[in-house]
C-alpha cells in the first residue's frame, strides 16, 4: 500500500488511539520522574510508563504494518515481550543496588523495606 487513502478509516483511528495511549501514559512516567523526590519513589514511574507506554506504541505497529501490508506482523510482539519482561528486571536490580549502598553507607534515609 503506497498511498495513504487506501489504508481503512477503522484501522486509522486505531492506529491514532494507540500512539495517544502509548505516548500519554510514557508522559505519564516522564511527569512521575521529574516530580517524585527519592531514588526510591523515582523508579516506579518511568517503569510503568516505559511498558505499558511501549505496549500502545507496539499495538499500533502492529496494526498499521498488519493492515497495510496485507499480513500479519510477528517482531513488534517480540519487542513487547522483550520490554515486558527486562524493565521490571532492571528495576529490581537498581533497587536492590540502592538499597546494599544505602545500607553500607548508614544512610539513614534509606526505606526500612524495598
Amino acid at each position: 500500500m503506497t498511498n495513504a487513502g487506501e489504508f481503512p478509516l477503522w484501522a486509522a483511528i486505531l492506529v491514532a488511539f494507540f500512539v495517544l495511549l502509548g505516548s500519554s501514559l510514557t508522559l505519564i512516567g516522564t511527569i512521575g520522574f521529574a516530580k517524585l523526590q527519592s531514588f526510591y519513589e523515582r523508579l516506579h514511574a518511568p517503569t510503568l510508563g516505559t511498558s505499558w507506554g511501549t505496549g500502545g506504541i507496539a499495538m499500533a505497529s502492529i496494526i498499521y504494518f498488519s493492515v497495510s501490508g496485507g499480513r500479519f506482523v510477528f517482531h513488534e510482539i517480540f519487542i513487547g515481550i522483550f520490554m515486558t519482561i527486562t524493565t521490571p528486571v532492571s528495576l529490581m536490580l537498581l533497587g536492590r543496588a540502592a538499597l546494599y549502598r544505602d545500607r553500607a553507607e548508614q544512610n539513614p534515609s534509606k526505606p526500612d523495606r524495598l
